[in-house]
């Protein structure tokens, strides 16, 4: 079988966008066959008339963000157990359905004791700003409560409330919901949708759950970690009929002492009917000599790694079989460390995928590789037909060069399906002056970058979410942030920027 070619985006000397156009051989599940011949015709006429095409990787037109809005939306107490209104960044706790836009928050309370001491709460953006419009008023949680969305008004809130009444207890079971509300009329009780899952999984507080949808599909998927095993996985299609599976975790088998690699913080899109799966490994530091040089330094028992990137995907998960794991990244040799960024699949069936990485933990590096260095990176790569196709460092910040760090990395694709990546910088500039701001540059079609251009926030934000398509928002010319911003920690913040 032919390996499908790079993905080609055209252009006409008017600008006409003809879109992602590809090649292959064999076209990517639920193609347009239409689109695909209308490809092969483009490449042909390009080879033919070269005069008449030139590629948009070399003609991108520059972007304008103009900040439209930027406000506060809620303030939060910390609760001191180890979660906090980012904990489930791989998700989002914003979403916009037409021209409503909703924000789920958490709330500490002050008569319980961590760790199921908080609640959601939900608020909606009106004209004069945001409202608080509902709030759990019987149970507790632990994590925030992620949000997702349909085309048809319908807007889903994952909510996991602990099954354990004492409120002095720390620890226990859990059920994990769904609760439906109509997103024109916050004020109707909401239907309580229980999970179908296999079996009877243990599930407690600390759920690590992925909530994604697809929201022109209207249909859905959470996955919920059960210990360092795997996850449990129920999707529930657009007839209300359920399926059920588990997706068990990557064999560690190389380590001193073998284990499953437990992947959590996961980028997880589902897209007609076929989930992509991105996350960082999650486990207790693995190498020994590592493990007790930490101990030496903080007196802990535990340390845990953050530092290799694992993709799995699921042509049709109605199938429930997802195929072999694939390291995207890995900073395993100098005990670096790995966030995930985001993940979009293009028209093309290609995966994009972002992250952060840091070389090496500098406590050890003295005693176990003196001659490393130090760097800070925001990494990209892409994966098609569940082969890694490309991978690359966008931005980066290293012992000897640049001190301004990049952080936070987020897409967003636009109408016509250009990439955009906002992202975060700290640090000092080549002059020595101290840098805060967000940027924003284009990911071009042949993996290269546009110029990065600087977001006018009054105050960058640092770490946030974004109304993506994983959890249904629409593709808009736009880009919506919720997130924590500068100086302002125990806040949590708004904004929507104009992409001209």
């Amino acid at each position: 079988m032919s390996q499908p070619s790079a993905p080609v985006r055209f252009r006409t000397r008017r600008g006409r966008k003809l879109g992602w156009l590809v090649c292959n051989s064999r076209p990517p599940r639920n193609s347009n066959p239409f689109a695909v011949r209308l490809a092969s015709l483009c490449v042909l006429l390009s080879l033919i008339c070269p005069d008449n095409f030139i590629s948009c990787a070399t003609a991108a037109e520059p972007i304008h963000p103009v900040v439209e809005i930027e406000e506060d939306v809620y303030a939060f107490e910390p609760a001191h157990n180890g979660a906090g209104p980012m904990w489930c960044s791989g998700s989002t706790c914003l979403v916009r359905i037409g021209d409503r836009v909703f924000a789920s928050g958490i709330e500490t309370l002050k008569d319980a004791k961590p760790l199921n001491n908080c609640r959601w709460t939900l608020y909606q953006r009106e004209a004069n700003g945001w409202k608080l419009m509902r709030a759990d008023a019987t149970d507790r949680t632990r994590e925030p409560s992620p949000l997702a969305g349909f085309l048809d008004g319908r807007l889903l809130l994952s909510v996991n409330p602990t099954l354990v009444t004492n409120r002095e207890a720390s620890s226990g079971p859990a059920r994990p919901e769904i609760l439906q509300f109509v997103a024109s009329d916050l004020e109707h009780t909401p239907e309580v949708i229980r999970p179908q899952w296999r079996g009877q999984p243990a599930f407690t507080e600390h759920s690590y759950r992925s909530f994604a949808a697809d929201g022109p599909g209207r249909e859905f998927i959470l996955l919920q970690n059960i210990g360092y095993t795997h996850a449990e996985w129920t999707f529930c299609n657009q007839a209300g009929q359920w399926f059920s599976g588990q997706l068990h975790w990557p064999d560690g088998r190389e380590y001193p002492k073998p284990q499953p690699i437990r992947v959590c913080y996961p980028n997880v899109l589902l897209q007609n009917r076929a989930v992509y799966f991105c996350g960082v490994s999650d486990i207790t530091e693995p190498y020994p000599e590592w493990r007790a040089f930490k101990k030496e330094l903080t007196g802990q028992q535990w340390d845990y790694d953050f530092r290799r990137l694992f993709f799995t995907w699921c042509p049709d998960i109605t199938t429930g079989k997802f195929r072999d794991w694939i390291e995207v990244a890995s900073r395993d040799s100098t005990c670096g460390w790995i966030m995930p960024g985001d993940l979009w699949v293009g028209p093309d069936g290609t995966a994009h995928i972002v992250w952060t990485e840091r070389a090496l933990d500098e406590r050890l590096r003295a005693k176990f590789f003196p001659e490393a260095k130090q760097s800070h990176s925001i990494g990209y790569a892409t994966v098609y037909g569940g082969k890694l196709t490309g991978r690359r460092t966008l931005l980066i910040a290293e012992e000897g060069g640049s001190k301004e760090i990049p952080s936070a990395p987020r897409f967003q694709a636009t109408l016509d399906h250009r990439l955009f990546l906002i992202y975060y910088v700290q640090g000092t500039d080549a002059n020595g002056r101290r840098v805060s701001e967000n940027r924003l540059l284009e990911i071009l079609p042949d993996g290269k970058t546009g110029p990065s251009v600087k977001v006018n926030f009054h105050k960058p934000f640092t770490s946030y979410f974004t109304a993506t398509v994983r959890a249904g928002s629409p593709l808009l010319n736009t880009l919506e942030l919720l997130g924590q911003r500068a100086g302002s920690p125990q806040t949590i913040s708004y904004a929507r920027v104009r992409l001209k």
